[in-house]
């Protein structure tokens, strides 16, 4: 039953206080406690009934209001006997967790809500109880020890006709019953999954794309992230790691028989996911082990030895030893509150991944450690025939433009405006000896980043060798004065006289300074051309022939 059903029902008594937009909540049962912490007897879905005996003061509304939200309960009711007129701190704190708050007339008992509810919940329950407890039996026989997350979506496509797939919040493809979904609309689902996590809004959260609609439930598992279980754990530890379960399907109208399935389901697949991570922990203990060796300037031979450990569980049944890369990852969220490490290290786990490759499986090559707020990956990438020996990284070795352009917009999303993500990525080492250098060069990468705009930021070895690597660190008062001083008056007369002179120099600087080039660029006469090119001379005192004052403008350009 809804929500909305209990606030029609004019015996019970309740008046709503605030969550107007959440009263197509399903109710699964109902609960009555006034304890502080009631989250170990709360399983989603109850009426919650009180009578405000826990509250002694304004501060306590909002840790408790939290752990029901958390809990995934579908709203609450304060009874008016004890304290007259619901305190306002407790409303603020249930708009704030977008939770539904009632209030109960003292005249009604909560005895009278209880029954009313059960008796409701189970009528609509009667009906289709025997195919559900059926089909969970199916999926618990048939599940992640019988095949992994693909039994049990193919189960959804035989029984139920769902097509659905598991992704990861960078939305790239777990599992999957059917066709493989589209990159972009991977991207576009795991956007909008993570945004409206974010928000605090309560899924399943539909989308349309593509003209399809899709519902969006999330996976979370109750062992990942620091602190405790699902009651106490900040979202932002959990938000760019946990898995989501898309349906192709507008789940907005199902009955609570189906969507308690579908729950089902993302509990088979937590589980999966949990022994997964389980069996990561020897990788991470191979690479915390290699990077402290690295850290603490262990002579090469040592640390040879443990790569050579290393190889064979990253890459069973490798003949040759492979090139590595180090990436390096920092997760910063305002306040400084949340441990950066741990968040950083499960987000690399899942998007040093081949996007185009599907299942959790690849992701079991890549080894990842955290020291503090940063998290260190050693990338094992396999020599090409021939090439043992030379320092140099093969084709298949990570970009990081093409990472940032993979990862970029659903990370956005689950960062939101009080997170932010840097990496920085080396270049392919094969000795020993190049492992120390690889590390520094891909925290030198991230800082290169950090210091760039945006929410999600990634910067190469290879622009440690260019004006890149400067330019960020310039100071903002240096880099006002210097562009003001050479790129105002070209501002100036570009809005006075629309002449497009910014634009005319930036197309003369691209173009090595070839007239002609240049000219067919801006479909510009050559003469027209020239004359830009001496207005812009004569406003700045610069000779565009001269290579440092073009020097001077590129700079200029690139720091505005």
């Amino acid at each position: 039953m809804r929500l909305r059903a209990l606030l029609e029902t004019e015996a019970l008594g309740l008046r709503l206080l605030g969550g107007e937009e959440e009263l197509d909540r399903t109710v699964r049962g109902v609960m009555t406690t006034d304890l502080r912490d009631p989250s170990r007897y709360l399983t989603g879905g109850e009426l919650v009934l009180t009578g405000l005996a826990w509250r002694r003061n304004s501060a306590d509304s909002e840790p408790f209001v939290r752990i029901l939200a958390s809990a995934g309960v579908a709203g609450l009711a304060a009874g008016e006997a004890e304290l007259g007129d619901v305190p306002d701190d407790l409303v603020s704190a249930c708009v704030r967790n977008r939770l539904p708050l009632f209030a109960v007339n003292e005249d009604v008992a909560f005895a009278t809500i209880t029954e009313h509810v059960v008796r409701q919940v189970s009528g609509e329950r009667a009906g289709d109880l025997a195919a559900v407890v059926d089909r969970h039996r199916r999926l618990m026989t048939s599940g992640p020890a019988g095949g992994g997350p693909d039994v049990v979506l193919d189960l959804l496509t035989t029984d139920l006709d769902l097509r659905a797939w598991v992704l990861s919040p960078a939305g790239r493809q777990i599992a999957g019953a059917g066709e493989p979904l589209a990159p972009g609309v991977c991207a576009a689902l795991a956007s909008e999954h993570l945004a409206a996590v974010r928000t605090g809004r309560r899924g399943p959260h539909r989308i349309s794309v593509q003209g399809i609609t899709y519902s969006l439930f999330p996976i979370r598992g109750h062992g990942r992230g620091p602190g405790a279980g699902p009651a106490a754990r900040d979202v932002r530890e959990s938000v760019l790691s946990d898995w989501l379960l898309a349906v192709e399907a507008d789940a907005g109208d199902w009955p609570a028989e189906r969507l308690d399935l579908l729950q089902g389901v993302t509990q088979l697949i937590a589980v999966e996911r949990e022994r997964r991570d389980a069996a990561r922990t020897v990788r991470r203990r191979l690479a915390q082990e290699v990077l402290e060796l690295v850290q603490t300037g262990a002579p090469p031979a040592e640390i040879a030895a443990r790569l050579r450990v290393a190889a064979p569980v990253l890459l069973p049944g490798l003949g040759a030893a492979p090139h590595w890369q180090v990436v390096v990852a920092r997760v910063d969220w305002d306040g400084g509150d949340i441990p950066g490490g741990p968040v950083a290290q499960s987000l690399l786990e899942e998007i040093l991944v081949d996007p185009s490759a599907s299942g959790p499986e690849p992701s079991d090559r890549i080894a990842v450690a955290h020291a503090g707020d940063e998290a260190i990956a050693l990338v094992p990438l396999p020599a090409p025939p021939g090439e043992a020996g030379e320092d140099k990284g093969p084709d298949a070795a990570l970009h990081a433009d093409v990472l940032l352009a993979t990862v970029r917009e659903p990370l956005a999303a689950g960062l939101a405006d009080d997170g932010r993500l840097t990496l920085g990525v080396s270049a392919a080492v094969h000795f020993a000896e190049g492992l120390r250098g690889a590390l520094e060069e891909a925290r030198h990468a991230r800082r290169v980043a950090a210091a760039r705009p945006g929410r999600v930021c990634a910067a190469g070895h290879h622009e440690l060798a260019s004006h890149v690597l400067l330019l960020p660190f310039v100071p903002d008062d240096v880099r006002r004065a210097f562009t003001a001083r050479l790129l105002d008056p070209l501002r100036d007369y570009d809005r006075r006289h629309r002449a497009e002179l910014i634009p005319t120099l930036e197309a003369f600087l691209d173009c090595d300074g070839s007239w002609t080039r240049c000219a067919t660029r801006l479909h510009l006469h050559v003469n027209t051309l020239r004359y830009r090119v001496g207005r812009i001379e004569q406003l700045t005192g610069r000779d565009l022939s001269r290579l440092e004052d073009k020097l001077d403008f590129f700079l200029a350009l690139r720091m505005s």
